[in-house]
């Protein structure tokens, strides 16, 4: 089910950009405890809010690709197994993140941290690859 090609390319650049920022937020996060710099500190906080704006953008595009895409999809039997993982992960993501904004616990917050990096970091392998099975099937 190819999409427009504007929202096809509005979806990589949200996703890319969640991919860099995560990145960049987990860098600057590793170095504001080794250098133990303010620097570092108001560098995470910044990628961090630029992360989560970009999160709510693709929440809406999300929304919109369950009726242009998952649904359609799903009636036609095509891409069902990693399109499933791409819905299962996105749905975790968007658990651990409200996990993370809003529960203050010391001890979940760890959890939903690692789950949320790993979440997001395999999204990002297995997105070319959803990409590249649904063009395969196409031809």
């Amino acid at each position: 089910m190819r999409l427009r090609t504007s929202f096809r390319y509005s979806l990589y650049t949200a996703f890319a950009a969640l991919v860099l920022t995560g990145a960049g937020w987990l860098l600057a996060d590793w170095q504001k405890d080794v250098a133990g710099d303010a620097l570092w500190q108001q560098i995470a906080a910044n990628v961090l809010m630029v992360h989560g704006g970009t999160a709510m953008l693709t929440l809406l595009l999300l929304g919109a690709l369950i009726p242009l895409h998952l649904r359609r999809s799903w009636r036609s039997g095509k891409n069902l197994v990693s399109g499933s993982i791409m819905a299962a992960f996105n749905a975790v993501l968007i658990v651990t993140a409200f996990g993370l904004y809003y529960l203050g616990s010391d001890a979940v917050r760890p959890w939903m941290s690692w789950i949320h990096l790993g979440s997001g970091f395999s999204l990002a392998l297995l997105f070319p690859f959803h990409i590249w099975l649904g063009r395969r099937e196409r031809s």
